[in-house]
């Protein structure tokens, strides 16, 4: 019979005891830190926001209709004004002085006239008493139409000189407010050139500016909710009435005016706005795509326990993404407040124990 050595069987002991921690951490699962995301249930889905701005729907650009140096400008930008109302004036020295050579030449026509009407008289007397020839007359007859047609061209030139002088005040066509001023005191213009732009209050549009490959997944006959940036409480509807059919060069985006319906005072024209349009759809949990675990036909997602110690696989239904292609829209396994691990998802087993990472919520 073989007797071991004291110290082997001490080594040997040793060994053992070392044996069995190892084996025992090796089959203990690690703390797995992960991060999650709580399930917050959506049954809408908001087109935007975009941001633009309050825009008259019309307005004009009002200039002179003569040519010649502008001496007042009665308005600025922002002033309201009554149709009627002077806005600018013209020199009018040279409109003066057509006007007075105007009336000189219709009271010389006039004098002419009447002395070739009164000579055609008197040669029809003398024709009677065969004391001139029929050339005469025919002459005498020429003569009287020939100054009736100065003094209607007189007449007219008249007319278009009180014209010209009451185009020397450049005066509003209609209420409104004055949005731009174009030309300034001193400066000689052309005429037909801008001097300011009018534009009417009472209807007014939302104007934005949408990128191009969203213009297509907007619903064109959808109510949109328009609110004031300085002002979010007060809000507005607006409906689409024109799209700009060719995008902007550069910006990649497409001009988009809305009717604003019975709009509140506060949007005056150039405030900043907020558009957008929510619709009601089938509630679902709007989630990472990273956090979908596919196996085949299977889908499913790690849901913490309530302890948060711990993940359990649990399949659930997805529906039609939305807008964004990085998100999954679950319809059916999930409960409001839970929490769904969204990163890592192929390298956690059922029943992980874990640890609450930040949460991005």
């Amino acid at each position: 019979m073989n007797h071991l050595h004291p110290a082997a069987l001490a080594l040997a002991a040793l060994a053992l005891g070392a044996c069995k921690p190892t084996e025992e951490a090796h089959e203990a699962s690690p703390i797995r830190p992960v991060l999650t995301q709580v399930a917050q249930p959506s049954d809408s889905v908001t087109f935007g926001p975009f941001a633009g701005t309050v825009e008259p729907r019309y307005q004009s650009q009002l200039g002179f209709q003569i040519p010649g140096r502008m001496v007042a400008r009665d308005v600025t930008m922002g002033d309201l004004v009554k149709q009627g109302q002077r806005l600018a004036a013209l020199d009018p020295v040279v409109s003066r002085f057509d006007l007075t050579r105007a009336e000189a030449d219709l009271a010389d026509a006039r004098g002419q006239a009447e002395n070739a009407m009164a000579a055609e008289a008197r040669t029809r007397r003398l024709l009677a008493g065969n004391a001139v020839s029929q050339a005469s007359l025919d002459q005498a007859v020429a003569k009287r139409d020939t100054t009736q047609a100065r003094l209607s061209q007189a007449e007219a030139s008249l007319q278009k000189a009180r014209d010209q002088m009451g185009y020397t005040e450049l005066k509003a066509e209609f209420d409104g407010v004055v949005t731009q001023r174009l030309a300034e005191v001193g400066q000689v213009l052309s005429a037909g050139q801008g001097v300011v732009t009018v534009a009417r209050p009472d209807a007014r549009d939302a104007v934005v500016d949408i990128p191009e490959d969203l213009v297509g997944a907007m619903p064109a006959d959808g109510l949109f909710t328009v609110s004031l940036q300085s002002a979010p409480e007060i809000t507005a509807r607006g409906r689409v009435r024109e799209t700009a059919p060719f995008a902007e060069t550069g910006a990649r985006t497409r001009r988009i005016r809305m009717t604003l319906e019975d709009p509140n005072p506060a949007f005056r024209l150039g405030a900043t706005i907020t558009v957008s349009l929510s619709r009601a759809k089938p509630r679902s949990f709007v989630l990472p795509a990273t956090a979908l675990l596919s196996e085949g036909e299977r889908r499913s997602v790690w849901v913490v326990a309530a302890d948060g110690k711990s993940v359990v696989r649990r399949d659930v239904t997805v529906g039609r993404p939305p807008e964004n292609p990085d998100e999954i829209a679950v319809t059916d396994g999930l409960q409001p407040g839970e929490r769904v691990v969204v990163a890592g998802v192929h390298s956690i087993r059922d029943g992980q124990a874990v640890r609450l990472a930040t949460a991005a919520e």
